[in-house]
């Protein structure tokens, strides 16, 4: 099996050539391009896995590019920015990245996101096309259900249709956490996030966000929600979220 295509989409010429030849390091196929437009040319003549793009792109920026390459063609895809805001972050999140790098970019935590996102991406029609299949139907009867996290409204709906309304708080919370892909994210990481604020020992906010979070899904959806803690590191969504 050949190796994932993964096209790193950055402008600064030292450090897409780094990116590039570390994940060939990890055994990916990487690839470097410099605009959207060359990202278009390799999406043209070959099935690409993942899309690391950098917001701030010449011409098309980062964003609109991964908001086109939502347009059904199922490419993961990885944002890299200079700018640590909550609201990049968010921004980000909301038009589909599935995860969100700050620059300087730490080798490691970019193979790490890559390979938790392959495996996200692994086995399903969008990552593995097959001729011998329609996209509509592969893969289609193993998905696990999902919960349907609305960016617009902001809502969270359960795999049976129970949708609950969520507040400003909240949404930053389960955006984040959906991001993760249900590996767990930090005190700090969700201090940031929510507050934009390292994260105090003493603060209890983050507590009292979750707890009543928690009671208001369970009131909801009648029974405990996938919104974990887990001890020495913060808190978990432990079920598929998808962003719509």
């Amino acid at each position: 099996m050949s190796a994932p295509v993964i096209v790193v989409v950055e402008d600064e010429a030292s450090l897409r050539r780094d990116m590039v030849e570390y994940l060939r390091g990890c055994g990916f196929d990487a690839v470097g391009a410099k605009s959207g437009r060359e990202l278009d040319d390799h999406l043209a003549t070959r099935s690409v896995a993942i899309a690391i793009l950098d917001v701030n792109l010449p011409g098309e920026d980062g964003f609109k590019i991964a908001s086109r390459l939502r347009d059904g063609r199922g490419t993961g895809v990885i944002m890299v920015t200079a700018r640590g805001s909550t609201v990049d972050r968010v921004v980000g999140l909301e038009i589909g990245a599935d995860a969100y790098l700050v620059k300087p970019v730490e080798m490691r935590e970019l193979e790490a996101q890559v390979k938790s996102l392959l495996r996200r991406l692994d086995g399903t029609s969008v990552a593995r096309p097959t001729a011998s299949a329609p996209a509509a139907e592969t893969g289609a009867a193993d998905e696990e259900p999902r919960w349907l996290l609305n960016t617009t409204d902001w809502s969270i709906t359960s795999p049976a249709g129970v949708r609950v309304g969520l507040t400003s708080t909240e949404m930053k919370l389960i955006t984040l956490l959906a991001a993760q892909a249900r590996q767990p994210a930090s005190r700090d990481q969700i201090s940031l996030a929510i507050y934009n604020r390292r994260w105090n020992p003493e603060d209890r906010s983050i507590d009292t966000v979750v707890g009543r979070l928690r009671h208001k899904m369970e009131g909801a959806v009648g029974e405990t929600p996938p919104l974990k803690s887990v001890h020495g590191v913060g808190y978990v969504f432990s079920a598929p979220v998808r962003m719509v």
